[in-house]
């Protein structure tokens, strides 16, 4: 490393940077060869993360496009902790729960109890190739 105010370790600024819970898993994560750094794909948890860089990773559902804003000395908390990053992902939209909308003609009211035979016979034929 060129310094101790110039890099960091990439799976040490994550974890500050509070992307992943522990330090290790942060390490796992990069070690799978799911990160791209500077658009270069990358499997090194010990490659310096410099201020200007860009991130690219996937996490849970979203891609995070993370550019390095500043390094930080500690964990602190998430308000402290999105100092550190700027996201450059375009926001994404909230996603409609379409198969419960769909299966509307299941839902009962709320203490109505198990269905009777007539009811689960009734929903049965509503199913399609059950």
């Amino acid at each position: 490393m060129s310094g101790p105010d110039t890099a960091l370790r990439l799976d040490k600024w994550l974890w500050y940077a509070r992307f992943f819970k522990t330090r290790a898993m942060a390490t796992r994560a990069i070690a799978g060869g799911r990160f791209r750094l500077n658009g270069e794909v990358m499997s090194k948890p010990h490659r310096a993360a410099i201020i200007g860089q860009t991130l690219t990773f996937a996490q849970a559902d979203t891609i995070r496009v993370i550019r390095i804003v500043a390094l930080g000395t500690r964990r602190g908390p998430a308000s402290e902790a999105m100092l550190l990053y700027e996201d450059l992902a375009p926001p994404q939209p909230k996603q409609t729960k379409a198969k419960a909308e769909d299966s509307d003609f299941e839902a009962r009211e709320k203490g109505a109890g198990r269905p009777t035979k007539r009811e689960r016979r009734l929903t049965d034929r509503l199913k399609p190739g059950l």
